[in-house]
């Protein structure tokens, strides 16, 4: 297998599901070429696991947020915590932070508080942001330019207009790209992806969520990164050295990822 160097700007390797298998997906991953590998954290719950996780191996980079779709497991004290944590913790982001008005029951009001506020910690630290984004790319941008971070940050699986992507771009935000643009229906997607400057994007897989369509139904794992810059490879006519070179480039610069 050709070497490539490459970075998973988004895995959940701290939950369970993968945990478990940890040494195995952990060899897999090394040998498709993965050298560094982020793991946002998505409720305050989690953080001291996956802050324990991510010291105890050079390749894992902890991010730490509150996510949208957990509302409920979100508690007063948790930005308190949160900001006590980025002081003294080597996170490289927060997040996974964002707007989901896509779930059911979807409380809007209570996440733009949320979001908001995690914004202002991401200033507050000249932190980047990873940003989980479902039926809500306008409100998200005009928070954004409020905020004007200094860092940016990446939108994590992206899936809005060459419009909205513009205007990330324009505001210094990368778009992730994954497992969805292995599936043929997602025309839109993919054409995005053969037009969008690659500088402007980087590779995740968002494990165990968003599979490639050839897994359907069975867990994401991390060296599945390798197939993604396959497909976007493919998708602009160039080298999956190129995709590698400059997709992790620009992960490594945008996350100071050492």
């Amino acid at each position: 297998m050709e070497k490539f160097e490459l970075v998973d700007s988004h895995c959940h390797f701290d939950f369970p599901v993968l945990r478990e298998r940890y040494p195995q997906l952990r060899a897999e991953a090394l040998a498709a070429g993965i050298q560094q590998i982020v793991v946002p954290g998505v409720t305050a719950n989690s953080w001291s696991t996956l802050q324990s996780f991510c010291a105890a191996d050079f390749m894992l980079y902890p991010a730490f947020g509150l996510h949208p779709c957990f509302m409920a497991d979100h508690q007063p004290r948790d930005l308190e915590i949160l900001e006590a944590l980025l002081e003294h913790s080597d996170a490289v982001a927060v997040g996974e932070i964002g707007l989901d008005f896509f779930i059911p029951d979807a409380d809007p009001a209570a996440q733009q508080q949320l979001f908001k506020a995690q914004l202002q910690l991401a200033k507050q630290f000249q932190l980047p942001v990873l940003l989980h984004v479902r039926k809500a790319h306008d409100q998200v941008l005009a928070q954004l330019r409020r905020f004007q971070l200094a860092r940016g940050g990446i939108v994590h699986a992206f899936s809005g207009s060459a419009q909205q992507a513009e205007h990330y771009i324009g505001l210094g935000f990368k778009l992730g790209f994954g497992g969805a643009i292995s599936y043929d229906r997602a025309r839109k997607l993919r054409r995005l992806v053969a037009e969008l400057p690659l500088e402007s994007m980087v590779l995740e897989t968002d494990a165990p969520d968003m599979p490639l369509a050839e897994y359907r139904e069975q867990p994401n794992t991390p060296e599945r990164i390798r197939q993604v810059a396959e497909i976007i490879a493919q998708l602009r006519g160039i080298s999956v050295d190129e995709v590698a070179r400059v997709t992790t480039a620009t992960a490594r610069q945008l996350l100071d990822l050492k």
